[in-house]
C-alpha cells in the first residue's frame, strides 16, 4: 500500500474500517489510536535503528513510502525505495526531521481529522516507541555507550530548532517504588480503554493514578 495513501480520507476510513472488525467496530478514536500503535512500532524501530547505529536518514516521507500490512490492516513492514542517506545534519532535533515532518505530522493530521481524536493521543503513541527503541538500543552489539543521546535530546527538548513546540517532549517519565526497577508510565494515556474488552495498558498513566490512590487509601 502506498504510505501516502493515508492521507487520502477514503483510503483511511476503509483501512480503519477493516482494522476495526478485530475489535468489534468499537470506538473509531481507540481503533485508530490502536492502529497507529502498530505502525509507530515499525517506523520507530526501524528509523531509529538506521539513525542512531548507522547515521543514515531512511526514506520514510509518506511519499517514498509503501506499507506491508497484515490482513487485518496492520502495518506489518516498510517498502523502501532505497537504503537511505548519510545523515546531512546531526544536530539531535534536526536529524529527525525527515521522520518528524514527513511521515509523523501529516499522518497524525489525518488520524485526528477521520476521527475525532486529539492530534496529541497519537503523537504519544509516537513518542512511546520512539523512547521505549531508543533506550532498547543500548543493548545493540553495535551500539556505542552514547548511542541514545540524540534522542533523549529530542525527547527532553520543549520546542524544535524553528521554535515550534516538539510534539515528542517527554512522552514518559520513570517512576521509582518498591520495584527494583523504576515503573515506566506514558505521560498521556492511549485511550484504548474506550473498547471495553480491552481496558488500560500496563504502562497507562491512569492505572498509575489509580493505583497510587488505592495505596493511599490503604
Amino acid at each position: 500500500m502506498p504510505a501516502l495513501d493515508l492521507l487520502d480520507p477514503a483510503c483511511l476510513d476503509a483501512l480503519l474500517t477493516r482494522f476495526g472488525a478485530c475489535y468489534g467496530h468499537g470506538d473509531r478514536r481507540a481503533v485508530a489510536s490502536l492502529w497507529s500503535k502498530w505502525h509507530f512500532s515499525a517506523l520507530a524501530a526501524h528509523c531509529l535503528a538506521a539513525n542512531l547505529l548507522l547515521e543514515r536518514d531512511l526514506p520514510l516521507g509518506l511519499e517514498d513510502l509503501h506499507l506491508e500490512q497484515s490482513p487485518e490492516g496492520q502495518t506489518t513492514g516498510l517498502a523502501l525505495r532505497h537504503a537511505g542517506r548519510p545523515l546531512a545534519d546531526l544536530d539531535p532535533c534536526r536529524r529527525f526531521a525527515t521522520l518528524l515532518d514527513g511521515h509523523l505530522g501529516p499522518l497524525i493530521e489525518a488520524l485526528a481529522a477521520a476521527t475525532g481524536a486529539s492530534p496529541k493521543v497519537f503523537w504519544s503513541n509516537a513518542g512511546n516507541y520512539f523512547e521505549h527503541f531508543a533506550v532498547a538500543l543500548a543493548d545493540h552489539p553495535m551500539a556505542a555507550p552514547d548511542v541514545a543521546e540524540p534522542a533523549r535530546v529530542l525527547l527532553t527538548s520543549r520546542t524544535l530548532p524553528d521554535g515550534r513546540r516538539n510534539p515528542l517532549y517527554r512522552p514518559v517519565h520513570y517512576i521509582e517504588g518498591e520495584a527494583e526497577t523504576p515503573r515506566r508510565v506514558r505521560r498521556l494515556c492511549c485511550i484504548r480503554y474506550l473498547i471495553d474488552e480491552l481496558g488500560v495498558c500496563g504502562n497507562c498513566p491512569l492505572a498509575c493514578r489509580r493505583q497510587a490512590r488505592t495505596t493511599e487509601a490503604s
